[in-house]
Formats: structure tokens, C-alpha cells, sequence
């Protein structure tokens, strides 16, 4: 079992990670350390290698974003759920692809692997809600969307964002036409 202060700090170092490789892709792990508050031991024994700490940030950011999918649902229709949790994503894939410099081949294929199934059932599960209030086709399928949206973060976005109109125009051909 972990001790709360150690989930406490492991929290802060991936909130403080998070941060630092929005503003600068490139910073250290003593830069990170100091932003969380810990020591550099502190840092090395949860995350050994920057690498290690980038994986984590980035699962964070999965698990994060997977979690929000029933709360959406509750709040807002399944095509309007699936347009805001995409955007979400899109947004975390921009600072993956932004931090690639940082990871070998072989961690983008683990993050990939390890981030695959989560996604796919939460695409899943935003589809079949729109499949059953009959607001999206009835032959959608996650993994045809998680394609079609794997462009999105890859668009240019400046000086005009292209992902919103693209997303509109994915959403489109999902939507049932009367």
C-alpha cells in the first residue's frame, strides 16, 4: 500500500510535469522537481528516467480524458459528448506529438498500446449512446473514428485551427440524415 504523502507527491510531480512540458517540451526533470515541490530524489524514485515521467503524464492525460466520457453523456447529447470529448483529446494528442522529441520509438509504440484500448472503449461507448437515441449512424465504428480523428492533431493549427472544421465534417457523416 502507498503512503498518502507519496500519492500526494507522485500527483504533484505529474501536475508540475504536465505544466512544464506544456510551456517547454524540453524541460528537465530538476525543473520539474523544483515546479512539484520535492526533491530530486523524491522524483527519480517515482519516475526514473525523463522518459518514465513523459509516459506517465501522458497515461494521466488518458485516463483523464476517458473518465469524462459518462459525465458528458449525463450533461449534453451523445454527437454534441463526442464532439467535446474529441476535442479534448485532440488537444492532449497536439502535446504528445509536441513532446515526440523526447521519447524513443519504443515509447510511442508503449503509450500507443497502452492507450488504444481505453480510448476505443470510450469511442465505444459515446457511439452506442448516439446509436441508441438514433442520433448517429447505425454502422459507425470506434476504431474508423479513432482514424479519422488521428488527423485532426496532426492539422495545422495556425494561423487558423483546421481541427474544429474537420471534426464538424467527421461529426456530420456520423450524424443520422432524415
Amino acid at each position: 500500500m502507498v503512503r498518502s504523502d507519496a500519492r500526494e507527491n507522485r500527483a504533484r510531480i505529474l501536475a508540475a510535469a504536465r505544466e512544464a512540458f506544456a510551456e517547454d517540451g524540453g524541460a528537465s526533470m530538476n525543473q520539474v522537481a523544483q515546479r512539484a515541490g520535492v526533491g530530486a530524489g523524491t522524483l527519480y524514485r517515482n519516475f526514473p528516467t525523463r522518459e518514465a515521467l513523459v509516459l506517465a503524464v501522458y497515461q494521466d492525460e488518458v485516463t483523464r480524458i476517458v473518465a469524462t466520457v459518462t459525465d458528458l453523456l449525463d450533461r449534453v447529447p451523445p454527437l454534441e459528448a463526442l464532439r467535446l470529448w474529441t476535442t479534448d483529446l485532440v488537444e492532449a494528442m497536439r502535446r504528445k506529438h509536441g513532446l515526440g522529441d523526447a521519447l524513443s520509438p519504443g515509447a510511442h509504440q508503449a503509450v500507443t498500446e497502452q492507450s488504444y484500448g481505453p480510448v476505443v472503449a470510450a469511442i465505444t461507448e459515446l457511439l452506442d449512446a448516439g446509436k441508441k437515441d438514433g442520433s448517429m449512424r447505425a454502422d459507425a465504428d470506434p476504431g474508423d473514428f479513432l482514424q479519422l480523428t488521428g488527423a485532426l492533431w496532426r492539422a495545422a493549427s495556425s494561423p487558423v485551427d483546421r481541427a474544429p472544421h474537420m471534426l464538424a465534417l467527421i461529426l456530420d457523416g456520423l450524424r443520422t440524415h432524415r
